[in-house]
C-alpha cells in the first residue's frame, strides 16, 4: 500500500480546495509544518557554528550562566508541548491505522513539531549559556508563526467542522494553541526586561555573584531545569572521582544563599521579629521562626512530593487497563465510537486510552515524572535542613559566646549539654526537616490507595487494608523498643571501652606483673552485658524487618481469601494485580510513618532544649563593657585580614557582628590616664544573689606590675574575672580607661588551649612577628620543649593533638598573653604548674623584662610571695574583700603583723626551693615524659624501615589509595572474612533461607496469576464484569462447579505459599542479623585476646589513638551497621534478580534489553561508590573540628571575651559549618544523582517488558502473566538504588573489618617456655633471689640494633643493686629483660639456677616484683589495685599500706581498702599514687624486687622514709633500683654505671668514687 501525505484514496478527492483552501484538512496540517521547518533551517547553522567554535573551550565558564526571565517557566512549558506532541502522534498514529490508506499528515507534522520543540530548547539552552540574547529573535517568530498557524486549525474545527472537545484532536490542537501563546508571553517578556532589541539601549547583566567567585562548585542553583533535575552537573565530579580522590578543594565553597550566615540572618530575623514591645519577656518560638524562615522550601517539597504520590498511583491502573485489554483483544473490539468527517477519521477521547500500546507510554512517562517528583522534593528537603541546621549552629554559637560565666561555672550549662546541642538537637531537627513532608503526603498516600483499592476489589480489600493498619502501631512500639535498647547498648560499650582504655595505658604494668588475663576477663564480662543488650537489639531489628517483609503478604492473603468467601470467585486478572502493586505502594508510608513520628516526637523534646538554652542568663552589658565606640566594626576589620575566605559581601559579615554588640554608652569624663583600671564600692556575685566579691575598691596603676595575693579560694581570679565584666555586678562599677578596655591579654589559671599548632596557640590570630615570637618563647622557656615535639612549633596540640603536661600547656597560655601587644596584661597564677627554675626564669624574662620594657600594664595573681619585691603594687585579699593595697613599703610600715607572716611564709618557699633544686626538677620529669611518648615512634621508626612500610600501608588502607582499581573493587575478600567469622552454620542458613523466601514469594505471585486466569477464561462468556461489586454471570450451574473446584484448590495452596513465606520472613530477618552478632562477638573476642597478648614492642610502635579506634569506631560499625546493611544488601538483590527472572519467563525478547541495561547499571554504580565514599569521608573529617571547635569555645569563654576575639571565632565558625554543609551537600546530590538514574533505568526496564509482552502478545502469555510480569517491573524501580547504596555503605564499612582484622595477625608473645610450670619450677622459686647475667644481648626488635651488648653480672642473694647511667644508656632495657620482656638473641639471666627463657612467662612474671617510674593505678577499689587476683588477707593489705606510709590515709578514706580510685587515681597525688605501686610490690612476697626510677615523683622527705622502708622490708631480699638521682644509691652493696649498653663500671659504691676521673664520681658531683 503505497503512502503520500495525504492520503493515496483515489476515489476521494484530497486534493479538492472547492470550499476553500482553509477547508482542506490536508492543507491545515501542511501549514502547520511551515513554523517547524522554518525553526529547523535557521536554528541549525547557528547550532552548529558556535558548537563548531566552542568545541575547543568544551566547559563552557560559569561565569556566563544566567538565566534569561522566566527560564523555569519556558522549560516547564517546552515539557509540556513535548508531551503534547507525544499525545498527538499517538492519536495520529492510532487513527491513521482505522484508516484504508496511509494519510500522512496525521502524524509527521506531529513528529516534526516534537523535533522543533527539542531543537528550540537546545538552541535555547546554548544563547543563555554564551549570553547572546539577540539570537533569541529566532524564537520568537517561531512561536508567533505556530501560534498563527494552530489557532487556524482550532478555528476550522470549530467553526468549519463543527467539532468539540469530544474528541481528542480538539482537545490537543486547543492545547497546542494554548502552550504556544505562553511561550510567546514568555519571549515578549525576556524583550520587555532585557530590552535586547527594539530597545535603544539594551540592558547588561551580569551572573549571579556567586558565579563570578570561582570557589563555588556546587552548580544546583545555577543550572537549567534540566540539568537541576538529573544532576547532568553532577558528571564530571562523580566520574572525575574515578580517576582521582575528591577533596575539599574540588567541592569548593557554598552558594551565598547557603551560607550559614545567610540562614542565620533570616532565622535570627524571624526568631527576633516575635518579640513584641507589650512582652519584651515572652520567649519566641523556635517552631514559629522555623517556618518563618524556612516554611516556603518545605512548601515546595511537600507539592513536589503531592504530585510525586498522585502519579505513583498511575502505575497500578495502567497495568489494570494493559493487562484487561490484552484479555479483552481476544474478543473482537466493539465498533469504534469515532467519526470520519471530511474523510479524515476524529477519535473519541476514550478510545484513545483503550490502545494497549498508549497506556504503555503513559505508563512509562508516568513512571519518570514521578521518581523526578519524588527526588526534586527530596533534595528540596534536604538542602533546606542543611541551611536550618547552619542557621541553628550559628544561633547557638552566638548564644555561647555571650553566655555568663556563672551559668557554665555554676554547673547550670554544662560542656556535655552544649555538645549534645550542636552535635545532636540540631542534626535531630535536620533530619525531622527531610522527613517531615511525609507527616502530611503520607496520609493522603493511604487514603488514596485505600480508595483505589475499594474501587478495584470492594469490600475485601478493605480487609487488606485494616491488616496493614492495624500492625502500623505494632511497628511503631518495635522502633521505640529499638531506640531504648540502642541507649543501653551505648551504655555498656562505653563502660567497656573505659576498661579497654585503662588496660591499654597500663599494659606494661599488666605484662609485668601477669595480670593480663584478669584484666582481659573484666573486659569480656562488660562485653557479654552489652552482647545482651545487642542481642535485643538484634532481635527487634529482625522483628522490624519482618514486619516490613510480612505485612504486604499477609494484606494480599487476607484480601483475596475474603474476595473468596464474599463472592465466591477471584478477582479478574487486571484488578488482582492492580490490587498487589498498590499494596506494594501501601507498604511503604505505613513502614515510614512509625520513623517519622518518631522523628517528630524528638524534634520536640530538642527545640524545647534549644528553647531553654537560648533563654539562658547572658552575661551582663555595662557600659565600661563595651566601651565608647562601635569599635566591633573596626575590630572585625583587624580579624577579617586573618581569615582566608574572599567574600563579596563584606557588609553582612559586619552586620552579623553589629547585630550582636548591643549600644555603647559615653565614658564617663573624670578618669586619669595614669589609672589603667578603676573599681569603686564594687559586689560582685557568681549568679547566686550572695556577693563571692564584697565592697571592692581598688585601682591598677598603668604601666606598672600589679600582684594580687591572699590564701587559695578568697577571690583573687574571680577580682580579674569581676574587671573583666565576667561577674555580676550587684553595685558599683568598674571605669577603665579609654584605650585600655580593648587591649587586653588573659591567661587563665586552667591553661587552655586551641586544637592548632604551638605556633597559632600562640599567636592567637595575631600578625606574625618572628623576632617577638622568638622572644616570647624563651621568656617562656618552651624552646626546649618546642624541640621534642615531632614537627616542632608545628605540631597539633590540644584535645586532638598532643597531651602535653600541665606546666607545657600553661606556658603556651602565658606565652600568648605576653605575645598579643595589648596595654594591660592579667596573668592568673601563671606559676601554680611550674616548678621553681621555670617560674624564676618567666618573672625575669618575661613579666619584668618582656612586658616592663614594653610599659605594658600588668595584674598578677600569684601565691609565690617571694616575689613581692618585684612589685610595684599589691592588691592583699581575703574572703572576697580587699585587706591592703598599697606598696611593698607601705604594707611593711602600716600592717607589720601582715608583713610578718608573708615574711615566715616566704622563708618556708625558700626552704622549698632549697629542697627542689636537689631534686630533678618536675619539667626536666615533663619532657622525659614527652620526649617517651615519641621516642617509641620516632627513633624506633628511624632504624626500621620494614615497619615503616607496613605503617605506610596501614595509613593507605586508612586513608584511601589513588589507583584506580583498588578503588572499584569490592572488598570480597573482607566479606568472605566477616561472615567466616560469623560460623558457616549461620552462613549456610542466611543463604539457604534467602533464596528460599525469595522463591516462595515468586510462587506466590505466580500461584495467584494461575489462578486469576484459570477462573476468567474469557470462552465462558463471564465476561460482563462489572468493576465494583462484580458479578459473574455464570454460564449454567456445571461451569461454576468447575470454577468452585479447581477454585478452592488453589486457594488453599495459595493460603499455604502465603504461610510458608510469612515464615521464612522470619527466619531470614533472624538469621541475617544472628549471623551479625555472632561475627561481632568473635572479632571482638580475636582482637582482644590478640591486642593484650601482643608484645610490648607493638603499643611502642602502634599510637594508642589508633588501637582504642579498632576497639570504638569498628567495632561499633561491625556491631550495629553491618548486620542491616547486610540485609537490606541481599534482600533488594534478591528482589531485583527474581524480578528480571520472572520477567524473562514470561516475555523472553526481554533479555534482548538486558545487555544494555546491565552495562548501563554496572557504570552507574561503579561511579558512585567511589565517590560517595570519598564524599562520605569529607562529611566526616569535615564533622569533627566543628564539633571540637563549639566545645573549645565554650572552654575557653572568659579568655576569648578579654582578648574580644569574639568575632574572629565567630568567622571560624562559620567557615567550618560552611565546610561541613558543602561536603554534606554533595553528598546528598550524589544520592540524588543515583537515585535519578537508577529510577529512569526502572523506567526503561517497565517499558521494555511492557514493550515484550505487547510483541509476543498475539501469541501466548495470558493477561494475568504479563500484569505479573509488570507488577514484579514496578518493583525493580524501588529496590534498583538500595542495591547501589548498600553496596557502598558496605564498601566503607568492611574497611572496618579490613582495619580489625590486620590487628589479628599481629604475633603474639611466646608465653608457653620449654618448662613445664607445675612439675619442674619449685614452688617458692624463686627462694634466694641469686641472679646471674652472662653474656647478654637484648634488643626491641630483630630489625634493630641491640640495646645491650654481652652483659655480664653477678648478684647475690639478699643484695642491694644500684644500676646508674646516662637516659638511653640501657637501664630500663635491662629491668625489662628480668621478665623477658625484650628479645634476648644471645647470652642469658638465670635466677636461683634457672634460665629465665626457658620458663613460661606467667610463671616468671608472677615470681618477680616491679616498682615502675609512672604510677598506674585503675579505676576500682584500693583492694583491687594492690590484689587484683585476691589472693591474700586483709592483714597482709594493711601491712603493705604500713610500710608504704599509706595505712592512716587509706583508714581516713570512705570504705577503707574498698574505697574507690577514679580513672588514672586522679584523686591521689602523683607522690600517692607512686606509694601504691610500692605497696603492691610489697603485696607480692618476691625474693626479688626491682624499681625503675621509682621514686622520681616523690619530695625528698617521703623518699628518705622509703630508701629505709626498702632497706628494712627487703633486707633479706635482693633488691635492683635503677637510680636517676645518684645519691639514692649511695648505700647500696653493689653499683653498676652503664653507658651505651655496656657496663662501664662495676663495683662497691665506695670504691668507685674512690676513682676521681670515673664516670660515677662524676654523677654523685653533679648531684651533690
Amino acid at each position: 500500500m503505497g503512502s503520500s501525505f495525504c492520503g493515496d484514496d483515489l476515489d476521494i478527492d484530497a486534493y479538492s480546495v472547492d470550499d476553500g483552501v482553509l477547508s482542506n484538512g490536508c492543507f491545515v496540517d501542511a501549514l502547520n509544518l511551515v513554523p517547524h521547518v522554518f525553526l529547523l533551517f535557521i536554528t541549525f547553522p547557528i547550532l552548529f557554528i558556535g558548537w563548531g567554535s566552542q568545541s575547543s573551550k568544551v566547559q563552557i565558564h560559569h561565569n556566563t550562566w544566567l538565566h534569561f526571565p522566566g527560564h523555569n517557566m519556558r522549560w516547564i512549558l517546552t515539557f509540556l508541548l513535548l508531551f503534547v506532541h507525544v499525545c498527538e502522534f499517538a492519536e495520529g498514529i492510532v487513527s491513521n491505522n482505522q484508516m484504508d490508506t496511509n494519510y500522512l499528515h496525521l502524524f509527521v507534522p506531529a513528529f516534526i513539531g516534537f523535533v522543533a520543540a527539542t531543537t528550540s530548547v537546545v538552541y535555547y539552552h546554548n544563547i543563555e549559556t554564551s549570553n547572546f540574547p539577540k539570537l533569541l529573535l529566532v524564537l520568537f517568530v517561531y512561536w508567533v508563526l505556530a501560534f498563527i498557524t494552530k489557532s487556524i486549525k482550532l478555528w476550522k474545527y470549530a467553526q468549519v467542522m463543527k467539532i468539540g472537545p469530544e474528541y481528542v484532536r480538539f482537545c490537543i490542537t486547543a492545547l497546542l494553541v494554548i502552550l504556544y501563546g505562553l511561550l510567546m508571553a514568555v519571549e515578549i517578556n525576556v524583550i520587555r526586561v532585557r530590552k535586547y532589541v527594539f530597545f535603544a539601549n539594551p540592558q547588561k547583566v551580569k551572573p549571579p555573584e556567586d558565579l563570578q567567585d570561582l570557589g563555588v562548585r556546587f552548580l544546583q542553583p545555577f543550572v537549567n531545569l534540566l540539568s537541576k533535575a538529573t544532576y547532568w552537573w553532577m558528571n564530571p565530579l562523580i566520574i572525575g572521582a574515578h580517576k582521582r580522590p575528591i577533596e575539599l578543594k574540588k567541592i569548593g565553597k557554598l552558594p551565598i544563599a547557603m551560607r550559614a550566615l545567610t540562614n542565620y540572618l533570616r532565622l535570627k530575623d524571624a526568631y527576633e521579629d516575635q518579640r513584641t514591645p507589650e512582652n519584651p519577656e515572652q520567649a519566641p518560638s523556635i517552631w514559629r521562626s522555623m517556618y518563618r524562615a524556612f516554611g516556603r522550601p518545605i512548601l515546595l517539597s511537600s507539592t513536589f512530593r503531592y504530585l510525586a504520590d498522585l502519579l505513583g498511583f498511575a502505575g497500578p491502573l495502567c497495568i489494570s487497563g494493559i493487562v484487561n485489554y490484552m484479555n479483552k483483544t481476544d474478543v473482537k473490539p466493539k465498533e469504534s465510537k469515532g467519526d470520519t468527517k471530511m474523510d479524515v477519521y476524529f477519535m473519541s477521547s476514550t478510545e484513545l486510552l483503550q490502545h494497549t500500546p498508549v497506556l504503555v507510554v503513559l505508563l512509562f512517562l508516568a513512571l519518570v515524572l514521578q521518581r523526578t517528583f519524588l527526588q526534586a522534593s527530596y533534595y528540596v528537603t534536604i538542602e533546606t535542613g542543611i541551611n536550618l541546621r547552619g542557621a541553628l549552629l550559628a544561633m547557638i554559637y552566638n548564644k555561647i559566646l555571650r553566655l555568663s560565666t556563672s551559668n557554665m561555672s555554676m554547673g547550670e550549662m554544662t560542656l556535655g549539654q552544649i555538645n549534645n546541642l550542636v552535635a545532636i538537637e540540631t542534626n535531630q531537627l535536620m533530619w525531622f526537616l527531610f522527613l517531615c513532608p511525609n507527616l502530611w503526603a503520607m496520609p493522603v498516600q493511604i487514603v488514596m490507595g485505600v480508595i483505589l483499592l475499594y474501587y478495584l476489589l470492594g469490600c475485601s480489600a478493605l480487609v487488606g487494608a485494616a491488616v496493614i493498619v492495624l500492625l502500623a502501631p505494632v511497628q511503631y512500639l518495635i522502633a521505640t523498643k529499638l531506640a531504648n535498647t540502642q541507649k543501653s547498648t551505648l551504655e555498656h560499650s562505653t563502660d567497656r571501652l573505659k576498661t579497654t582504655t585503662e588496660i591499654l595505658k597500663g599494659i606494661k604494668l599488666l605484662k609485668l606483673y601477669a595480670w593480663e588475663n584478669i584484666f582481659c576477663n573484666s573486659v569480656e564480662e562488660t562485653r557479654g552485658k552489652e552482647l545482651t543488650s545487642l542481642r535485643t537489639f538484634a532481635l527487634y531489628t529482625s522483628m522490624s524487618i519482618f514486619m516490613n517483609a510480612a505485612i504486604p503478604i499477609a494484606a494480599v492473603l487476607a484480601t483475596f481469601v475474603t474476595h473468596y468467601f464474599l463472592r465466591n470467585t477471584v478477582p479478574s486478572p487486571s484488578e488482582a494485580f492492580a490490587a498487589l502493586s498498590l499494596f506494594h505502594i501501601l507498604v511503604t508510608p505505613l513502614f515510614l510513618l512509625s520513623t517519622v513520628v518518631r522523628f517528630a516526637v524528638k524534634a520536640l523534646v530538642s527545640v524545647q532544649k534549644l528553647g531553654e538554652f537560648l533563654q539562658s542568663d547572658e552575661i551582663g552589658d555595662d557600659s565600661w563593657r563595651n566601651g565608647d565606640l562601635p569599635v566591633s566594626f573596626d575590630m572585625c576589620k583587624k580579624h577579617m585580614g586573618a581569615t582566608k575566605a574572599i567574600n563579596r559581601k563584606q557588609p553582612m559579615r559586619y552586620q552579623m557582628d553589629n547585630y550582636e554588640q548591643p549600644t555603647r554608652r559615653q565614658l564617663r569624663p573624670h578618669q586619669t590616664e595614669d589609672v589603667a583600671v578603676k573599681v569603686s564600692s564594687g559586689f560582685f556575685t557568681w549568679g547566686s544573689n550572695l556577693s563571692t566579691l564584697s565592697d571592692i575598691n581598688i585601682r591598677i596603676p598603668t604601666g606598672q606590675l600589679t600582684m594580687i595575693v591572699g590564701q587559695v579560694g578568697c577571690g583573687k581570679s574571680s577580682l580579674l574575672l569581676a574587671m573583666l565584666g565576667e561577674m555580676q555586678t550587684i553595685n558599683g562599677n568598674v571605669s577603665w580607661s579609654n584605650k585600655n578596655r580593648y587591649s587586653v591579654a588573659y591567661a587563665t589559671q586552667k591553661s587552655w588551649l586551641l586544637n592548632a599548632t604551638v605556633e597559632e596557640n600562640i599567636t592567637f590570630g595575631g600578625p606574625f612577628s618572628k623576632q617577638r615570637y622568638k622572644a616570647v618563647i624563651d621568656a617562656c622557656s618552651l624552646q626546649p620543649d618546642i624541640d621534642l615535639l615531632p614537627f616542632g612549633d608545628q605540631t597539633d596540640i590540644g584535645e586532638r593533638g598532643i597531651n602535653l603536661s600541665g606546666g607545657q600547656r600553661q606556658r603556651i597560655c602565658v606565652a600568648r598573653a605576653l605575645y598579643q601587644n595589648t596595654n594591660i596584661v592579667f596573668l592568673d597564677d601563671p606559676f601554680s604548674a611550674l616548678d621553681i627554675h621555670l617560674s624564676d626564669h618567666l618573672m625575669q624574662e618575661g613579666i619584668l623584662k618582656f612586658l616592663q620594657d614594653d610599659k605594658r600594664t600588668v595584674v598578677l595573681v600569684t601565691h609565690k610571695l617571694q616575689y613581692l619585691i618585684h612589685a610595684d603594687w599589691i592588691i592583699a585579699m581575703k574572703d572576697g574583700s580587699v585587706l591592703r593595697e598599697g606598696t611593698l613599703k607601705d604594707i611593711q610600715t602600716h600592717d607589720v603583723e601582715l608583713y610578718d607572716h608573708w615574711k615566715t611564709l616566704m622563708n618556708r618557699q625558700d626552704h622549698e626551693l632549697e629542697k627542689d633544686i636537689q631534686q630533678e626538677s618536675q619539667t626536666t620529669l615533663e619532657r622525659k615524659t614527652l620526649r617517651r611518648a615519641f621516642y617509641s615512634r620516632e627513633t624506633k621508626g628511624q632504624i626500621d624501615d620494614e615497619d615503616e612500610e607496613e605503617e605506610e600501608e596501614e595509613e593507605e588502607d586508612d586513608n584511601m589509595s589513588t589507583t584506580t582499581n583498588r578503588r572499584s573493587k569490592i572488598p570480597w575478600k573482607m566479606c568472605w572474612c566477616y561472615m567466616s567469622s560469623g560460623g558457616f552454620f549461620m552462613v549456610f542458613l542466611m543463604v539457604f533461607s534467602k533464596l528460599l523466601k525469595h522463591s516462595v514469594m515468586v510462587a506466590i505471585d505466580c500461584c495467584l496469576a494461575v489462578w486469576t486466569s484459570s477462573v476468567h477464561q474469557p470462552p465462558t462468556g463471564a465476561l460482563d464484569v462489572t468493576i465494583g461489586n462484580s458479578t459473574l454471570k455464570q454460564n449454567g450451574t456445571m461451569a461454576s462447579d468447575v470454577i468452585n473446584l479447581s477454585g478452592s484448590y488453589y486457594l488453599w495452596v495459595f493460603i499455604a505459599l502465603c504461610g510458608a513465606g510469612i515464615t521464612l520472613c522470619l527466619i531470614t530477618s533472624l538469621s541475617v542479623e544472628f549471623l551479625g552478632l555472632s561475627a561481632a562477638t568473635n572479632l571482638h573476642h580475636n582482637l582482644l585476646n590478640k591486642i593484650i597478648h601482643a608484645p610490648i614492642r607493638f603499643f611502642d610502635i602502634t599510637p594508642l589513638g589508633q588501637i582504642l579506634n579498632r576497639f570504638s569506631a569498628d567495632t561499633n560499625i561491625i556491631d550495629q551497621h553491618i548486620p542491616p546493611t547486610l540485609e537490606s544488601l541481599t534482600r533488594s538483590t534478591l528482589l531485583c534478580l527474581s524480578a528480571i527472572g520472572v520477567i524473562a519467563c514470561i516475555t523472553p525478547p526481554f533479555l534482548i534489553t538486558l545487555l544494555p541495561l546491565g552495562v548501563t547499571f554496572y557504570f552507574i554504580q561503579k561511579y558512585f561508590r567511589v565517590a560517595s565514599k570519598d564524599l562520605q569521608d569529607l562529611d566526616d573529617s569535615t564533622q569533627l573540628p566543628l564539633l571540637c571547635h563549639f566545645s573549645e569555645t565554650a572552654e575557653g569563654l572568659t579568655t576569648i571575651r578579654a582578648f574580644r576575639h569574639e568575632a574572629r571565632f565567630k568567622q571560624r565558625m562559620l567557615e567550618l559549618t560552611d565546610t561541613n554543609n558543602t561536603a554534606y551537600l554533595f553528598l546528598s546530590a550524589a544520592n540524588r544523582w543515583l537515585e535519578v538514574r537508577t529510577d529512569y533505568l526502572g523506567a526503561v526496564i517497565v517499558l521494555t517488558a511492557a514493550v515484550a509482552s505487547l510483541w509476543i502478545h498475539n501469541g501466548t502469555p495470558s493477561g494475568s502473566y504479563v500484569g505479573l510480569a509488570l507488577t514484579y517491573a514496578l518493583t525493580v524501580t524501588n529496590y534498583l538504588n538500595w542495591v547501589v547504596r548498600n553496596l557502598a555503605d558496605l564498601e566503607v564499612q568492611m574497611a572496618a573489618v579490613k582495619k580489625v582484622n590486620s590487628f589479628l595477625s599481629t604475633e603474639s608473645e611466646n608465653y608457653e617456655g620449654s618448662l613445664d610450670a607445675a612439675s619442674q619450677v619449685p614452688e617458692n622459686w624463686p627462694q634466694d633471689g641469686e641472679i646471674k647475667i652472662q653474656d647478654l644481648c637484648v634488643r626491641y626488635d630483630p630489625m634493630l640494633k641491640p640495646v645491650l651488648k654481652h652483659v655480664n653480672a653477678y648478684i647475690e642473694p639478699g643484695q642491694k643493686v644500684g644500676i646508674c647511667g646516662r637516659t638511653g644508656s640501657g637501664k630500663s632495657s635491662l629491668s625489662l629483660a628480668f621478665f623477658n620482656m625484650v628479645d634476648m638473641f644471645e647470652g642469658k639471666i638465670i635466677i636461683d639456677g634457672i634460665d629465665i627463657c626457658k620458663l613460661p612467662l606467667q610463671t616468671l612474671r608472677s615470681r618477680l616484683s616491679i616498682i615502675l617510674q609512672d604510677p598506674v593505678l585503675f579505676s576500682g577499689s584500693i583492694r583491687f589495685n594492690l590484689d587484683p587476683e585476691r589472693m591474700c588477707t586483709d592483714d597482709r593489705l594493711w601491712e603493705a599500706l604500713e610500710i608504704a606510709q599509706l595505712k592512716n590515709m587509706v583508714k581516713a578514706l570512705p570504705g577503707g581498702l574498698d574505697g574507690m580510685v577514679t580513672e588514672g587515681g586522679e584523686n591521689f597525688s602523683v607522690g600517692q599514687r607512686q606509694l601504691f605501686c610500692l605497696a603492691r610490690a610489697f603485696v607480692r612476697k618476691s625474693s626479688i624486687l626491682i624499681m625503675d626510677e621509682a621514686t622520681a615523683s616523690i619530695d625528698m622527705a617521703t623518699e628518705n622514709i622509703l630508701q629505709k622502708v626498702v632497706m628494712t622490708a627487703f633486707a633479706d631480699r635482693t633488691v635492683v633500683t635503677i637510680a636517676h638521682r645518684v645519691h639514692t644509691i649511695l648505700t647500696a652493696d653493689l653499683v653498676i654505671v652503664m653507658k651505651r649498653g655496656n657496663i662501664l663500671e662495676y663495683d662497691k659504691p665506695e670504691t668507685l668514687l674512690e676513682q676521681e676521673n670515673g664516670m660515677f664520681a662524676s654523677f654523685v658531683k653533679a648531684d651533690m
